[in-house]
């Protein structure tokens, strides 16, 4: 007979999401995971496979989380540029107070990139995010907002890239005045 699961799944995953952010996928051991998530290593591998598996569901949270966050936030009628702005400085504020995790779709990209299912995942993530921002831009367009030669498809490629590239710069600690620069030039492509 089989027993029940003694744990919650969802926490545990979400445990897990928290220590592959801070340490990464190589760095942390089965251990590490085993003591995160306060269970042993057969609950484990009952209920995700492997660790490999494990980080797969953790990428996966993270990006729901994250693109989800995004989206709502790009939903509305408000102005395009304020949304924009606001979503991109709320970046750089996460990034300064803890430079160390970044942006876990980032460090998945670089640590991973070598993994068809990771790669799948964090492609699937940007391609949301780039289409949210198209969304955004096409309504604002309608608006009146951008300019008629602007094209909302190319502006939010560039926009998803530049955010990617903002979270590259604050795990790097180039400070507040860098990336509030960087922010400020990426949208006057908005003008």
């Amino acid at each position: 007979m089989a027993r029940n699961r003694e744990f919650d799944v969802d926490a545990a995953v979400e445990r897990a999401m928290d220590l592959f952010w801070r340490r990464g996928y190589a760095a942390t051991s089965l251990q590490d995971l085993l003591g995160e998530m306060s269970i042993g290593s057969g609950s484990l591998y009952a209920a995700f496979g492997s660790k490999e598996k494990l980080y797969a569901h953790a990428l996966e949270r993270y990006c729901s989380l994250y693109t989800q966050g995004f989206t709502e936030r790009l939903e509305g009628d408000a102005d395009v540029r304020t949304v924009v702005r606001g979503v991109l400085l709320d970046m750089v504020e996460a990034d300064l107070a803890a430079p160390e995790r970044g942006c876990l779709v980032v460090n998945a990209a670089t640590e991973r990139g070598d993994d068809p299912a990771t790669t799948g995942r964090v492609g699937a993530a940007l391609r949301l995010v780039e289409s949210a921002l198209a969304g955004a831009l096409e309504r604002a367009k309608a608006r009146g907002e951008l300019a008629s030669d602007k094209d909302p498809a190319e502006l939010a490629r560039f926009l998803t890239t530049f955010v990617q590239g903002l979270r590259v710069v604050g795990k790097a600690r180039l400070g507040r005045p860098f990336v509030e620069d960087a922010v400020s030039t990426a949208l006057r492509a908005l003008d």
